[in-house]
């Protein structure tokens, strides 16, 4: 694969920091559009209205709900944290007392652009069809309280600047346009059986200025890279493993070897982005790590000796336990050939392994919930409740939704808590969410704040504080379902 053509969209200059992760709502690029990373809503230009949250109970840096506590915010940022803060008479007083705050989650792993797991429908939709499709995903991710997203692969930076824009309600995203895949390996978009290949374009539809997401010569994924860096990627996404439903009996295998791998992020480092990497099997895992990755996804089959290497070099393993659940039910049901039965089964027996091993090693964990259905869009939340049960505490389950995952975002000091300086950025309860299973609810958060606007009022709310231009209204509750055609793993 030779570099691809120079394109007017975006020029790179090595060194280049990208703008991936930055929350303040007002910057710019030079260019003049908005940075990737802003708020979401329509009539941000209007300063956000000042206000306090009185007698609210706060989820603290320990992930822990404290006493009774009052949150003053101004201008989307948060300026006091305390006990019976003085009256301010430019600010409104909200009665939060029985509510619970916690800042909004960050889901580190997901696929905004697809919203079924039916080849025949992937096939078939229309591009503006699966435009559309996105646009209903980002709105019910953001109403659900996910305030930010990295889409691991299938929203570019269009749709980044459009939500950045408030074109569109959805989370402040980060964005890796197309995960890299060696060609007739798992990610290329191949069906799954003899007869049934189809175009590599069946995950995400072509359409101009979407780079190749396809490696088809050895020594040719720098050159890749670079590529979806001109499209304008703040990741870069690799398929460094097959998955549970790659098309090949037995363990998933590397795609890559490590020294591509390491090639490929020294080219992303020089352009000042960073890599995640699907990685299942010790193999793969260990090549990731050795090579920079900044994230490993998913991370079955992670060993002591690995993840010892992943601590000592921060890197964070993203679980993504969902959809290998939704397998192991499917598995159970016969809907899946023998093989890929046995290995979904393996894998959900593999899950609690895994994150015990990562947690012993002190290897940073954050939430993501590989949501790429629609009924899953949404239900973002329920990996909250999974993660304990795979066996985190729900402290550790609560941080890995928030801090963790603001760190790994790469959102600055203070992030994904709720603590002066930061931006407020948060969610409301209205039940203590004690062992975590509120969050496979729907309708568990009753409201969401992004740059401390309600773009989901809560009832207590009042009018001031709620203006129809930021609010999305009629926004429909995902009810989560087991899906009828299998996840690819």
């Amino acid at each position: 694969m030779t570099d691809p053509p120079a394109s007017s969209e975006q020029s790179l200059t090595p060194e280049q920091p990208p703008a991936h992760g930055r929350s303040t709502a007002t910057e710019q690029s030079e260019s003049g559009r908005p940075e990737s990373g802003r708020s979401t809503v329509p009539g941000r230009s209007e300063a956000a209205e000042a206000f306090v949250l009185r007698g609210v109970h706060v989820l603290d840096r320990t992930g822990r709900f404290g006493e009774p506590t009052d949150v003053a915010v101004g201008g989307g940022i948060i300026h006091a944290v305390g006990t019976r803060l003085g009256l301010d008479r430019d600010a409104v007083d909200v009665d939060a007392h029985d509510l619970w705050l916690m800042p909004g989650v960050v889901d580190c792993h997901a696929h905004v652009t697809q919203s079924t797991y039916d080849p025949f429908e992937l096939a078939t939709a229309s591009l503006s069809t699966r435009v559309l499709q996105t646009a209903a995903a980002l709105r019910a991710s953001l109403a659900a309280g996910v305030t930010h997203l990295r889409d691991a692969g299938g929203a570019d930076a269009g749709i980044r600047d459009a939500v950045s824009a408030g074109t569109v309600p959805g989370p402040r995203l980060a964005v890796s346009v197309v995960g890299l895949s060696r060609s007739g390996r798992h990610g290329d978009g191949a069906i799954i059986g003899p007869g049934l290949e189809s175009a590599e374009d069946l995950l995400m539809p072509d359409y101009p200025g979407r780079p190749p997401h396809t490696v088809t010569e050895a020594g040719s994924l720098p050159a890749s890279v670079r590529g979806i860096l001109r499209a304008g990627a703040d990741w870069i996404m690799i398929y460094a493993s097959g998955g549970v439903m790659s098309a090949r009996p037995g363990q998933p295998e590397p795609q890559f070897s490590p020294v591509e791998l390491a090639a490929a992020v020294a080219e992303a480092r020089r352009y000042g982005r960073p890599v995640m990497m699907h990685a299942l099997g010790e193999r793969s895992i260990e090549a990731a790590v050795a090579a920079g990755a900044r994230s490993i996804e998913h991370g079955i089959g992670l060993t002591e000796p690995v993840a010892a290497a992943m601590a000592a070099a921060g890197v964070t393993l993203v679980p993504t336990l969902s959809p290998y659940q939704d397998l192991a039910a499917l598995a159970a049901t016969g809907v899946l050939p023998g093989w890929a039965a046995d290995r979904a089964e393996a894998t959900e027996a593999a899950l609690a392994g895994t994150i015990a091993v990562a947690r012993a090693a002190g290897v940073p964990i954050a939430l993501g919930s590989d949501a790429r259905h629609r009924t899953r869009h949404g239900a973002n939340l329920a990996e909250i409740s999974r993660l304990r049960h795979a066996g985190l505490t729900p402290p550790e389950a609560l941080l890995a939704a928030t801090a963790t995952g603001a760190r790994l975002f790469g959102l600055g000091e203070g992030a994904g808590r709720i603590a002066v300086g930061s931006a407020f950025d948060a969610i409301l309860l209205d039940a203590d969410p004690g062992d975590l299973s509120i969050f496979e609810r729907p309708g568990a958060v009753s409201g969401v704040f992004l740059g401390g606007r309600a773009v989901l009022p809560h009832p207590r709310l009042p009018g001031k504080l709620v203006r129809p231009t930021m609010v999305m209204e009629e926004v429909p509750r995902i009810v989560p379902e087991r899906p009828a055609v299998s996840p690819p793993g």
